[in-house]
């Protein structure tokens, strides 16, 4: 019996979907769809930063149409329908990958695992970064730059490049302003008002960088003023700031819901025209979403993040902006005022 092993559908130890949806066999099969290549993406990281360095598969995808795309990461119900086969990064995975000869290897995450990783895949051609001595180091001088500036704050803060173009140029490409790639989930019915503009609030930013937050007292003002000017105003967050926002919402006399799985709070975000959030997942998210957005800064160098011309970023008005610190005997997010924050969303809104 025939059997194309090199089929997308063929899945080796299952039926195939064409089989199982249609009754197909290999001899007959109409929708035999033959595999070129194989091309590995190693990006573990945060949910954000998986999701921004989606353009690249826009990119490869467009050059490489009968490539097979594997990913390998912390959190891949948050690829895209597109990759063929996400990898959650565990034991059996890595087997699998190892044993598994590519044609490419991007590997874009520095963490020390992805780098021993890189160094042991069997790839014809590797871009990104590999371990050196137990540390990670740039393959090639397109790397060199990311990973420069990973070292020193100073040139990180010199550094006029956004994300997706550092990423692009490490694989070799020029970026051409390719949009993140998220996929929506089915809709769901919430509960929220059909005839308002709506603003989500997402006050969240993690534990790593709590120099991001904004004053609470803040919040509750700007959330007072949009619902004064007949926005639909929504609180967002995870369970880490779930008493918060409630406390938040009730104050302010206007929503939040709770706090979801990933897909539902992706559909959540999806019933928003602006997001105002600091740089966490909401904020990748959104962008993915095409929505408008309003970015608070204060740490990092404005010039990594991408908007696609739906958003302006607000920053304290301190030289210290880009100070990379986790902690700070002086805050400098209390500074921006709400105010400002309206101003920015009535000129987005308009």
């Amino acid at each position: 019996m025939k059997v194309h092993t090199d089929c997308r559908h063929y899945r080796g130890e299952i039926p195939c979907s064409p089989h199982k949806d249609k009754g197909f066999h290999c001899l007959d099969c109409t929708e035999f769809d033959p595999i070129e290549e194989r091309i590995l993406i190693i990006k573990l990281g945060a949910i954000g930063d998986v999701i921004r360095t989606t353009p690249l598969l826009r990119k490869l995808k467009g050059i490489h149409p009968k490539a097979a795309f594997h990913w390998l990461t912390h959190t891949p119900e948050i690829l895209p329908s597109c990759v063929d086969r996400a990898f959650r990064y565990d034991l059996a995975s890595v087997e699998v990958i190892k044993a598994t000869p590519y044609d490419w290897l991007f590997n874009l995450d520095k963490d020390r695992e992805a780098c021993a990783l890189a160094l042991a895949i069997h790839a014809a051609q590797k871009r990104g970064f590999i371990l050196v001595d137990g540390h990670c180091a740039p393959l090639d001088p397109a790397a060199e730059n990311k990973w420069l500036t990973g070292l020193f704050d100073d040139v990180s803060r010199k550094n006029l490049k956004s994300y997706p173009q550092e990423i692009f140029e490490i694989c070799g490409f020029t970026y051409g302003g390719e949009e993140y790639l998220l996929d929506i989930p089915d809709d769901i019915e919430w509960d929220l008002a059909k005839d308002k503009k709506r603003i989500g609030l997402n006050t969240g930013c993690g534990t790593r960088w709590q120099t991001r937050l904004w004053p609470d007292a803040h919040w509750i003002e700007l959330a007072r003023w949009l619902k004064k000017e007949g926005y639909d105003v929504l609180f967002l967050g995870g369970e880490q700031e779930h008493q918060k926002n409630r406390r938040l919402a009730r104050s302010a006399d206007v929503r939040y819901l709770g706090h979801f799985p990933l897909q539902e709070f992706i559909s959540l975000l999806n019933q928003c025209d602006l997001v105002v959030t600091a740089v966490t997942m909401a904020l990748h998210i959104a962008i993915g979403l095409k929505k408008k957005v309003v970015l608070f800064n204060n740490i990092f160098n404005p010039h990594e993040f991408e908007l696609f011309n739906r958003g302006l970023i607000v920053e304290p008005p301190k030289s210290c902006k880009g100070c990379y610190m986790s902690a700070c005997s002086e805050p400098c997010m209390e500074l921006i005022r709400p105010e400002q924050v309206l101003q920015h969303i009535r000129q987005m809104m308009r």
